[in-house]
């Protein structure tokens, strides 16, 4: 049976149907080279500097702002009966004896305190308020983010000096089936207010123990992390 597509010998020409057939192979092969590339290959993206599992310098973090549901306790000095321990309420508001429906949320501690003592001032001379926060949950924007093929997906509060290795410490680290190398951040820029994409190696941290790719957090973070294809 005659062959279509013939393979080019020497000296004679290729018909222009098996030219056809070779391109055809050809266009397959980078298809299926580029499909294995997407499985394996790390995260696209720009990437972060690497951070040290311990922090050689250890320091405060940014202001805490206070969150919907945190725990606060309301000191006011020589006046017990003025103060309180209360839980900001979903709208972000608490409630106090002599001040209703005070705003809370958005507010570092020392600032809900100014206003505080500035609303208390209309019924004692010169009150001393503290503001101590028991139980953290934080600000959306205070808070670091874990979705995808995790273990135990989760909003985590943000400390001081975390890193990508605490955070997936938190959520019990990788799924079965995720593709840790193609995980990314999401992190807002306040200068440029716009959101900034990085590519992240967790399948190198966690499963090779590469510590080049453990990175500061910073609080906002989202990290996102997808499954294999296969």
């Amino acid at each position: 049976m005659p062959n279509d597509a013939p393979s080019a010998s020497p000296g004679k020409p290729v018909t222009r149907r098996a030219a056809l057939a070779r391109a055809g192979l050809a266009v397959a092969g980078l298809a299926t080279a580029g499909l294995v590339s997407g499985c394996v290959g790390g995260g696209g993206g720009a990437q972060l500097p690497s951070a040290s599992f311990v922090s050689l310098q250890e320091g405060p973090g940014e202001d805490y702002i206070i969150g919907p549901l945190d725990e606060l306790t309301i000191f006011v000095w020589r006046n017990p009966e003025l103060g309180a321990q209360v839980q900001v309420r979903p709208d972000g508001r608490i409630t106090t004896p002599l001040i209703t429906d005070m705003p809370a949320v958005g507010k570092t501690p020392s600032m809900l305190a100014e206003d505080i003592k500035l609303q208390l001032s209309q019924f004692i001379q010169e009150p001393i308020v503290s503001v101590i926060v028991n139980r953290f949950s934080g600000t959306y924007s205070q808070q670091v983010r874990v979705v995808g093929a995790t273990e135990k997906p989760a909003s985590l509060s943000y400390r001081a000096n975390m890193t990508l290795l605490d955070a997936m410490i938190a959520v019990g680290g990788l799924s079965e089936f995720a593709a840790g190398n193609r995980a990314r951040l999401v992190r807002f820029d306040k200068q440029t207010g716009k959101q900034k994409e990085y590519g992240l190696r967790i399948n190198d941290l966690l499963r090779k123990g590469d510590t080049r790719a453990n990175v500061m957090l910073m609080p906002g973070d989202v990290i996102i992390i997808p499954e294999s294809a296969f």
